[in-house]
């Protein structure tokens, strides 16, 4: 009878990305460079919140941005006109970045000088969330009309964020979700599951994520 073996790919993939993820996550800290990995669906208002936050942030923190997509380099487009150091990340169809990928765009982008760099990842609830990239934080974003039962629908996300957005708060009138059952579901998930209400459109609620990111970035300096 031959005799073969079982190779288990996708938990060894897994395990090395994760080692690099770890030496990668070493190489920022020695450096004072805060990796903040942002998720979301397409839609939700992650560059907007991006443009945000920068704004708020700009003349304290030294930021920049990687903008990962399948194609395309409109975001990437509006962060440099925000005034931040800016480049766009191409994944080739694929539909998360993982610590390699990551660590290539930290290499173009150049960390020395910066306090924050911002990694807005694919557009996606699932597969970011499956991989390690180095950051030291994972966020999210939710937008209202996606609805309120994302956190059960979509667990895993939830549980590998530090921090959830909870952004276009503007139209909750005119869409059937309800707050405290999201923020029930989300801390079913994550009990220790940081949560901001927002308007990215109105600037509602960024005051309260600026200042959680701005300890974020200060303790990991310290």
């Amino acid at each position: 009878m031959d005799t073969y073996k079982i190779i288990e790919v996708k938990e060894s993939v897994f395990a090395d990305n994760d080692r690099e993820a770890a030496r990668l996550r070493q190489e920022l800290k020695q450096s004072g460079t805060f990796l903040l990995n942002l998720m979301s669906s397409p839609g939700s208002g992650k560059t907007t919140t991006l443009l945000r936050t920068i704004e708020t942030l700009k003349d304290e923190l030294r930021m920049g941005v990687m903008e990962a997509d399948i194609d395309s380099d409109v975001d990437a487009r509006k962060i440099a006109e925000a005034g931040v150091k800016s480049i766009q990340l191409h994944t080739g169809g694929m539909c998360h970045l993982d610590a390699g990928m990551t660590e290539q765009g930290l290499r173009e982008i150049g960390t020395d000088g910066l306090d924050l760099v911002v990694l807005e990842n694919v557009g996606n609830l699932v597969c970011p969330a499956e991989f390690d990239t180095g950051a030291v934080k994972n966020a999210m974003i939710l937008s209202v009309p996606e609805g309120h039962d994302k956190p059960l629908k979509y667990p895993l996300i939830f549980t590998v964020c530090d921090a959830l957005l909870i952004n276009k708060t503007d139209v909750l009138p005119y869409f059937d979700f309800d707050m405290d059952k999201v923020v029930e579901y989300a801390h079913r998930r994550n009990p220790k599951l940081e949560i901001f209400p927002v308007s990215a459109k109105t600037g509602e609620g960024m005051d309260a994520w600026c200042d959680w990111l701005r300890r974020q970035v200060k303790g990991w300096q310290s």
